[in-house]
């Protein structure tokens, strides 16, 4: 074998060598590859709704009308009174109407008055001392709260005084007796179904929490 071959054999031998070992460091790459971009900063996803304050306030529009005066006036007392809840008023008073109707259809109007206007006590009073001058006694059972609604509402910004109107309807079963025990009115056996528009009235932002029975109609 002469020289230049012998040669030749070992520039190919070392060539061999030292592509084995680049594979061994660098390891083996398959087809194209792109250089790696730069890192981006990661990208916020939108929210997929967005809160919109000064909404309508539910407290209020699950009651009344939202563009009605009545929603505006109540809009108002909470302003002045931001604690004011419309619904717990709603539940109250559905509650004080029962516990005031059966309190005056039995005379025990002592347990009502501090939920009552002066002039709405004397009134009531008025009403049951005739009723024992003419010796009547009154029977009643009280059968539910049927309807409630508020029916109006009215603020004074001057005063801060608030009145709201409720339409109450019930069933009650009522049965007057004369001073033999005869029954003069009602069945003891049928319900009536009575309809009531009282209004209550307190001052807006006054340490007094309670509301007061100021009128009452039907």
């Amino acid at each position: 074998m002469n020289s230049p071959m012998i040669q030749l054999l070992v520039l190919a031998g070392i060539a061999i060598f030292l592509i084995l070992r680049l594979k061994n460091v660098l390891g083996t790459r398959d087809g194209f590859e792109k250089p790696p971009l730069p890192p981006q900063a990661p990208t916020q996803k939108r929210p997929e709704f967005e809160v919109i304050e000064g909404g309508p306030d539910r407290d209020i529009t699950d009651h009344v009308d939202e563009d009605s005066d009545m929603a505006r006036d109540l809009a108002a007392m909470k302003r002045i009174e931001p604690d004011f809840s419309v619904t717990e008023f709603f539940q109250g008073a559905r509650g004080a109407y029962e516990m005031i109707v059966m309190g005056f259809e039995k005379g025990e109007l002592d347990q009502i008055q501090p939920f009552l206007s002066e002039e709405v006590f004397e009134t009531f009073v008025d009403v049951v001392a005739a009723r024992e001058d003419e010796g009547l006694t009154i029977e009643s059972e009280f059968g539910g709260v049927r309807d409630t609604r508020i029916y109006d509402v009215k603020f004074d910004k001057d005063t801060n005084l608030a009145e709201i109107t409720m339409r109450f309807e019930c069933e009650l079963t009522s049965v007057v007796r004369d001073k033999g025990g005869d029954i003069v009115e009602g069945s003891p056996d049928k319900s009536k179904r009575q309809k009531d528009i009282w209004t209550f009235a307190r001052t807006m932002g006054s340490n007094d929490p309670n509301w007061l029975l100021v009128a009452t109609g039907a």
